[in-house]
């Protein structure tokens, strides 16, 4: 059985490491490279970068960044934000980065998910999507969480998953720092209707959040923040608990 994996996700504005809730009230944390070397340290399985501002503000990403914290971690990372082409795929793992998530890019033009598969190879193309209950459905939303697309976040996956994504990262905006547990229904849902891995985002609150959502909300990682940034959950102490509950983990 795959071991499940327990990420850290660091949300990068103008250089440094930021946390909000539901997407507002934006607050400075650290600076990234420094952070990004403590959960290397601290037994993380990988690293998610996200410019959380990069596609709003239609500007490039942070290469520098990621070549500093290429230097400085050994373990996997991947990077988010501000990526509009397959050159722009290229800049960042030759800046270091393993894997390379698109979000907005690939609701605008979904072939830059076929085109970065064929051309790096799709275990390097993360599909990550940001989805708000909106009636009854799950919508997509776009340029950090400001803008509804409207597509259903259930059939977006499937089609990532077709056009080539190796992965999938799931971000809750509803559950997004409000530290009250992942949302299991979307996870589970999504889970049942694709075959490559999910990372559940958003919501993580206590160790048994985590528990929950690698049970029932069949993920194949998870993803969290402030409760790492802030010492609330021991990254060790977590694996060792899930570990103990019958959850594959690498400790």
């Amino acid at each position: 059985m795959l071991t499940k994996r327990i990420i850290p996700c660091l949300d990068v504005d103008n250089g440094r490491v930021v946390k909000g809730k539901k997407f507002h009230n934006i607050q400075d944390v650290s600076d990234p490279v420094q952070l990004a070397k403590m959960y290397s340290e601290a037994g993380a399985d990988e690293l998610v970068f996200y410019d959380i501002t990069a596609s709003n503000e239609e500007r490039d990403i942070f290469i520098n960044i990621v070549e500093k914290t290429a230097y400085e971690v050994y373990i996997p990372f991947t990077v988010g934000g501000g990526i509009r082409s397959v050159d722009d795929f290229n800049k960042v793992l030759r800046a270091g980065a393993d894997k390379v998530s698109v979000n907005s890019a690939a609701v605008k033009n979904p072939h830059i998910i076929t085109e970065a598969a064929l051309k790096f190879g799709n275990q390097c193309v993360v599909l990550s999507i940001d989805a708000k209950k909106v009636g009854i459905n799950w919508h997509v939303f776009i340029n950090g969480g400001r803008v509804d697309t409207g597509l259903d976040a259930i059939e977006w996956a499937i089609r990532g998953e077709q056009l080539g994504a190796g992965e999938l990262v799931l971000n809750s905006i509803d559950a997004d720092g409000v530290k009250e547990g992942y949302d299991i229904e979307l996870n589970r849902m999504i889970a049942e209707k694709v075959n490559i891995p999910i990372i559940a985002s958003g919501g993580a609150g206590k160790k048994e959040d985590f528990l929950d959502v690698f049970k029932n909300g069949k993920v194949d990682a998870a993803l969290a923040a402030s409760v790492f940034h802030f010492g609330e959950i021991d990254i060790l102490e977590l694996k060792k608990y899930l570990k103990d509950h019958d959850i594959p983990m690498r400790v």
